[in-house]
């Protein structure tokens, strides 16, 4: 038996394979706490202690969010305390001159600087005494510290010294992240940062496990990472930085994983939850960044790129200062939740305003197990329309074409601003509200074809099920000229390959079982940044052509240099059996009316998702409803439901 679990702001979802069977369910999730979810989700599918969880959580991120990260103490090489405040002296916005800086998670007096000194050759120029290691330890023993990140200049080139703090600190008890370890490349700044935000973060995701894994002794657990892969949950303290985007990444892994089986690898992946909405782009494969940075501290560890926006269905409807009206980014959350819920929400959301359109059926949401209540809802409106001269129908389309115009934009952000047409690829939309806006957003793109996977509302718990342990590492180095060739780099890559093998030992994983992926991180010699592309024989080809396709331009006579190669080991993915529908029977209709954007009442077909047989075909306006998401075909659209019970719409 094994379960996947997805922790969101709003829902927590669970898919369970049992026996080869899949069995979906949804709770509300415990914001103060997010374990009570999981443990209440399990008791009522029945499977209190499964065998193997996979999980997906935000508590790193929400940790980082909300500043309630660990004390951590900073140690660096003497004279360069302020690189973390320094940073890039990038101004987020350049001509705004009442910016606020994000609130740091340190100070300066959480920074301590040690005499010694490493040149970018690794040379050691001043070595560490045992002096300022005893100093070192006195002060921890003095002060009420949680976590030490250590990044000492050029550590990347040597790692000697960090090695010796973490060797004069192992009986501290305390979590312990060295540079060397999270992240061994240049860049002072990014190296730094990173390696202080997993120590931020080590001690609060430690914590959260161990409380899972006493309530559930017997059960092999597993989270899920940035890259979208799997790691145990033992490595959550030396990895904690790398579950930052652990959700969104398991809904882009599930999509993509499902989309390539039916024939569809480039596909934009439209996640829209209660709270946000997460868009990511997979030209054949997804799409990975290292250039991420969360409120202004870089994390520099491999993840795939998915762009966020606060647009959910708990999106909160409002007036500004201006009198222009806005939705988000501020959410209802799950508790109170849209005032529809009728848990004491008094404000309107996206929600409110699908339902009092009529997109959004009161007693067919959840599969009936939450009523929604349209007097609560028509209320919420009343208040913010008097405010204006709208009514509450006027102001709950103005909402929605505001969230569809934010969902728009986000979309581009991946594809149009990448130079990519969106009309070339496919629409995979999940999310519990993702369905609702999927026809108006694809309508605003261009796009012709659009897939509502069948478990759209829990596809992140089930791209959690498709996922794999994967592991990433890698080295800098520094190549030019005659040395940027196969030959030069291969020993490179076996000794980072021994290392790592080295590592993953320590979790039970042997090198028969593992697969590796090589690559190189490269760029014409005087260039700030590289790109990074697959160790192949013809790499040098390769990186002209992506450089080509990226910026336009390429310099095949150009001298090249290798800054990192980079290794990936990951296990073969489990094997997912799709059930298949059964039912043949068409399925029964009936009829509510929905406000269409021109302000007319339509009369609109109402079809249970689950009684859809394969083949079965329908034209907008229509709504078809799921246990956990429903989808709105607008006029001029077609809904097409296949053989494992996926919606296609087609213009």
């Amino acid at each position: 038996m094994r379960v996947a679990v997805d922790t969101g702001g709003t829902f927590t979802d669970f898919v369970a394979e049992i026996e080869g069977k899949l069995i979906t369910h949804k709770v509300s999730s415990t914001p103060e706490d997010p374990s009570r979810a999981v443990l209440t989700g399990l008791k009522q599918m029945g499977c209190p202690s499964p065998e193997v969880l996979l999980h997906g959580t935000t508590v790193g991120t929400n940790a980082f969010l909300t500043r309630k990260g660990a004390k951590v103490l900073l140690v660096t090489t003497r004279g360069f305390e302020d690189v973390i405040f320094i940073g890039r002296q990038n101004r987020p916005k350049l001509f705004d001159f009442f910016v606020e800086k994000p609130k740091p998670i340190i100070s300066a007096s959480q920074i301590v600087g040690l005499n010694e000194r490493v040149n970018a050759k690794g040379e050691i120029l001043k070595a560490l005494s045992k002096e300022e290691l005893s100093l070192l330890k006195k002060l921890l023993e003095k002060k009420k510290f949680e976590a030490v990140a250590v990044s000492f200049l050029h550590s990347y080139a040597n790692p000697k010294h960090e090695q010796l703090v973490k060797e004069a600190l192992k009986d501290t008890g305390l979590f312990i992240s060295l540079s060397s370890e999270i992240l061994p490349e240049f860049r002072e700044f990014e190296r730094t940062s990173t390696t202080l935000v997993n120590a931020y973060l080590a001690p609060v995701m430690a914590s959260y496990v161990s409380n899972l894994k006493r309530n559930l002794e017997e059960t092999k657990l597993f989270l899920m990472q940035s890259s979208g892969g799997l790691m145990p949950a033992e490595a959550v303290g030396k990895w904690a930085a790398a579950t930052l985007l652990s959700g969104p990444a398991a809904g882009v892994y599930g999509a993509f994983s499902l989309a390539r089986a039916l024939g569809r690898p480039r596909i934009i992946t439209f996640d829209m939850g209660g709270t946000s909405t997460d868009v990511s782009l997979c030209d054949g494969a997804p799409t990975f960044t290292r250039q991420y940075s969360l409120e202004g501290y870089p994390v520099h560890l491999k993840q795939i790129d998915i762009h966020t926006i606060g647009a959910g269905g708990g999106s909160l409807i409002y007036f500004d200062r201006g009198r222009a009206l806005k939705v988000g980014p501020e959410s209802a959350g799950a508790m109170p939740g849209p005032a529809c819920y009728g848990r004491g929400g008094q404000r309107p959301t996206v929600t409110d305003a699908n339902l009092l359109l009529g997109r959004l059926l009161p007693d067919f949401f959840l599969g009936g197990r939450l009523k929604l209540h349209m007097e609560l809802a028509q209320k919420a409106f009343a208040k913010l329309a008097k405010e204006s001269s709208l009514s509450l129908y006027e102001l709950a389309l103005g909402a929605i074409e505001i969230v569809n115009t934010n969902m728009e934009q986000a979309v581009k952000k991946v594809s149009v601003e990448r130079g990519l047409d969106p009309q070339d690829f496919t629409l995979v939309c999940f999310g519990g509200a993702g369905g609702l806006h999927a026809t108006a957003l694809a309508e605003r793109l261009r796009i012709k074809e659009v897939l509502v996977p069948r478990f759209s509302g829990v596809l992140s718990a089930l791209g959690l099920l498709m996922a794999r342990p994967s592991f990433d590492f890698s080295r800098a180095v520094f190549l030019r000229n005659y040395e940027v060739a196969f030959e030069y780099l291969l020993p490179l890559l076996e000794e980072l390959a021994a290392s790592a093998l080295k590592e993953l030992a320590r979790y039970g994983y042997q090198r028969e079982e593992l697969r590796a992926e090589a690559e190189i991180d490269l760029r014409y010699q005087g260039q700030s940044y590289e790109l990074t592309l697959p160790f192949t024989y013809d790499f040098k080809e390769r990186f002209h052509a992506l450089h080509q396709r990226l910026y336009g331009y390429s310099m095949p006579l150009a001298p090249l240099e290798v800054t990192a190669v980079r290794l990936n080991l990951s296990l073969d993915p489990p094997k997912i059996e799709l059930p298949r529908l059964t039912n043949k029977k068409l399925p029964g209709k009936v009829f509510t009316e929905v406000l269409l954007p021109n302000g007319q009442l339509e009369k609109t077909a109402v079809l249970v998702w689950e009684d859809l047989p394969a083949g079965y075909e329908t034209k907008g306006p229509a709504l078809i409803v799921g246990e956990f998401a429903t989808i709105w075909v607008e006029p001029g659209w077609r809904a097409f439901c296949d053989q494992y019970g996926n919606v296609w719409l087609t213009r």
